[in-house]
């Protein structure tokens, strides 16, 4: 069985060491009542063998051949997004080990990653890990690891089906409206990728370092994704009506914020060693007085000179006139100078975060 190990400083005792051997032990009865379990409704024994063994006990390694398993399945027919996610569902909500927990998370990511048809009709996904506990109160912290990450992946399904549909519904015309929306669904989808950090000897096991991996990929995209976004959607925004320019600087605000919250979760990251976050580029923000100068636009009040950059104040925007080409191109500068550029840099990583990879270059981003 092809797998990867992860190094982890935690000792082995001989209690952990019975632990591993009775973990193991629930694995091969999983697999042997997979095997014997008959071809019906929405079982696959040969399916649900591969999920069991992607998502072992085993906190030292990773399963990626049986993972690559599964997400091939996912890709070749929308007739096996049943069987797979109710053999998910089931390892997930009967298990009470972080290490299966957080495999399952994983292996579920690497299948949104894979970019299957099928999987944007899931909607909030069938199994739920809110309330997650590991049967050990001393791994509280990775129990805290797993619910983190399961109310971001559970949010992001649902977001997928929402976005699908409403391609379905608007076609390739997106109302501003409905672009601002988004933006706003994937700023919150950022807020929780953010809470997903390790605690306590979190920091430490391989296995956690590896999903952060995969997490920093989706960062890359989502925040990616939100600036590209505020360039496209919102240099014009100030003559679409004053309801979307109020949202609009909501959401210009939001990702100044966002952004200092980044610089240090990304140090966080590249204190404990995650790889991928050795390549993501510093964060630029927004200045405070452009954001300043913004609000004055949106709100009507006279905007002050600034004659050290040739920006002269319109008294008529003052009395409650429509922004013109001045106001829209200043804007345009704000929006496009101050993001981050995102470039194709190596990242590092097993078949869950190289999916990850190949979706952000594939620059497929259906959020915006």
């Amino acid at each position: 069985m092809a797998s990867s190990s992860s190094s982890s400083s935690i000792t082995t005792t001989p209690t952990r060491l019975w632990r591993r051997a009775a973990a193991a032990v629930k694995d091969q009865r999983s697999i042997y009542l997979a095997r014997i379990s008959r071809r019906r409704g929405f079982r696959l024994p040969d399916l649900e063998t591969a999920v069991i063994k992607a998502t072992s006990h085993d906190d030292r390694s990773v399963d990626y051949k049986n993972a690559q398993r599964v997400f091939a399945w996912a890709r070749t027919s929308p007739a096996f997004l049943k069987p797979l996610m109710s053999a998910l569902s089931r390892r997930m909500e009967r298990t009470r080990s972080w290490v299966v927990a957080l495999k399952g998370l994983m292996l579920l990511h690497g299948m949104f990653c894979s970019r299957a048809p099928a999987l944007r009709t899931i909607g909030r996904l069938p199994f739920d890990l809110s309330s997650f506990a590991d049967r050990s109160p001393k791994n509280r912290g990775f129990s805290a690891f797993v619910r983190a990450y399961f109310a971001f992946l559970d949010q992001r399904s649902a977001y997928l089906s929402q976005n699908h549909y409403d391609n379905a519904v608007c076609g390739e015309g997106v109302p501003v409206e409905l672009a601002l929306k988004r933006l706003q669904r994937w700023q919150f989808l950022l807020d929780l990728l953010i809470q997903i950090r390790p605690y306590g000897d979190g920091f430490n096991v391989g296995l956690v370092r590896e999903a952060m991996d995969c997490v920093v990929v989706e960062i890359f995209e989502v925040y990616g994704g939100i600036c590209n976004g505020i360039a496209r959607h919102l240099t014009g925004i100030l003559v679409s009506g004053r309801e979307n320019a109020v949202t609009a600087l909501r959401i210009l605000q939001k990702s100044t914020s966002q952004g200092a919250r980044l610089s240090a979760y990304f140090e966080l990251c590249r204190s404990m060693g995650v790889l991928n976050a050795t390549e993501f580029p510093k964060v630029e923000r927004v200045a405070e007085e452009d954001i300043q100068d913004l609000k004055r636009m949106v709100y009507g009040d006279p905007l002050p000179s600034h004659d050290d950059d040739g920006f002269v104040e319109d008294e008529e925007v003052g009395r409650g006139k429509r922004v013109g080409e001045d106001s829209k191109e200043f804007l345009s500068t704000i929006v496009t100078d101050k993001w981050v550029t995102f470039e194709d840099e190596p990242v590092r990583g097993g078949p869950v975060v190289v999916a990850a990879l190949e979706k952000v270059q594939r620059g497929t981003r259906d959020q915006c």
